[in-house]
């Protein structure tokens, strides 16, 4: 669900005219609604309210410090992959008891500012990050608290992009290898092991791969607990799917009720890492139609909003539902929605039907609000696109849009 709606001829974000803020702050825009955002979080939240768990908003799906500050202030936590990340939490609220770490190529400054932050554990990929961050705790004084991350070879029936938990993937360290790491890392005098982590992939509209993983990473468990080395977090990853088109996701609470039968009988605090499915259909990103032009087999609309602003259409094939912000009754036309950047694989929707366009309507693109903003570049050297929050009859503006001058704030001219 989510609260972009027509009302009285016209698209609204929560109760605010999605054209107001358009005559405020221009296109391309970025529109997240906060009731959407709350009300994702709490049902994905309350559906494992009964037992010991912590709700890790994957912040590389949308990074936004308001909105991270706002999923905190309802008891989330986060999993990151950067310092940059990291940065981003601490600004928004974030406690360090609340965050863990993911990634498979963390560097020493970030490992020594997350080790200096005193997260609540990382989840290492591979044996030489293990002795790297035992080196780091070492040479700081501390000890940290690790995950292994464990591919378990379930395929997750997602894009091969997004799949993360197979053993052709690059995350990870093999289930049959964990056993052996688990022993050196407890050998490692900075080193305190805590959990297990595991994830397969995103956009998984399926529970049976989850199920799947859970089963192998249980035996694993159990196997560990007989050698004397208690886990006392399990790490399950994200990963649920949204609906962009015809997809049909198990509800949190169906994937819940799933993760919670195979997990009876063992004592632990579960962890999970939603992105997408908290943030996805809560966002939406509103451009402008620029020009129309046809070609003997072809109609394109080409809008002002680019594979820059929102690049899962062009990388992946992505589908997202369009729809004009104010509704019209011109005839139908199928069209390919394109962007202004010089790239033939620059396109928000091929062979689309949509009514018949003109200059200047404003268009919808729908369920932007995972890996849109967060995905975005200056490639062409455009200024990245502003970012709204909508609550109730008032809206924020939670990242004014970039500048020419922002594109080169950073760059110098040597002299010669």
């Amino acid at each position: 669900m989510h609260h972009f709606q027509y009302r009285h001829g016209r698209l609204y974000g929560e109760d605010v005219p999605v054209e107001t803020i358009v005559q405020d702050v221009g296109t391309p825009v970025y529109i997240y609604s906060r009731a959407t955002l709350t009300h994702h979080f709490q049902v994905f939240d309350g559906a494992f309210s009964h037992i010991p768990h912590l709700t890790c908003y994957s912040v590389k799906a949308n990074s936004n410090v308001a909105i991270l500050a706002l999923l905190g202030s309802l008891g989330g936590g986060v999993d990151i992959v950067s310092g940059g990340e990291l940065f981003r939490a601490r600004r928004a609220g974030i406690p360090p008891a609340k965050i863990v770490y993911s990634g498979v190529g963390k560097t020493r400054e970030e490992i020594d500012y997350a080790l200096s932050e005193d997260i609540l554990m990382f989840n290492i990929e591979s044996r030489q990050e293990l002795e790297a961050i035992s080196q780091r705790a070492q040479a700081l004084g501390c000890t940290a608290r690790i995950a292994l991350r464990v591919n378990p070879d379930v395929d997750p029936k997602s894009h091969p992009y997004i799949t993360t938990g197979m053993e052709k993937n690059k995350f990870g360290i093999r289930v049959d290898e964990a056993i052996e790491s688990y022993r050196h890392a407890t050998r490692l005098p900075h080193i305190k092991v805590v959990g297990i982590d595991c994830h397969i992939g995103s956009q998984l509209t399926e529970i049976q791969p989850f199920v799947d993983a859970l089963k192998r990473l249980r035996i694993l468990m159990e196997r560990l607990h007989a050698l004397g080395i208690p886990i006392h977090y399990l790490d399950l990853g994200g990963g649920l799917g949204i609906t962009y088109a015809d997809e049909a996701p198990p509800h949190p609470v169906e994937y819940a009720e799933a993760i919670l039968k195979e997990m009876n009988g063992l004592s632990c605090t579960l962890i999970f890492e939603p992105g997408r499915v908290i943030v996805g259909n809560a966002g939406i990103l509103v451009t402008r139609v620029l020009y129309t032009k046809s070609t003997p087999t072809k109609h394109f609309v080409i809008v002002d909003a680019g594979m820059n602003d929102l690049i899962r259409p062009s990388l992946y094939g992505a589908y997202h539902h369009i729809q004009p912000v104010v509704p019209s009754e011109r005839e139908q036309e199928t069209v390919d929605v394109v962007g202004p950047i010089c790239e033939s694989g620059d396109f928000l929707a091929r062979e689309r039907t949509l009514p018949r366009l003109v200059p200047r309507d404003l268009l919808a693109v729908m369920s932007a609000g995972a890996y849109g903003f967060s995905m975005a570049s200056n490639y062409n050297s455009r200024p990245r696109p502003a970012e709204i929050l909508v609550d109730g009859k008032t809206y924020h503006v939670i990242r004014r849009r970039e500048t020419w001058d922002d594109l080169v704030r950073l760059e110098n001219i040597p002299l010669m």
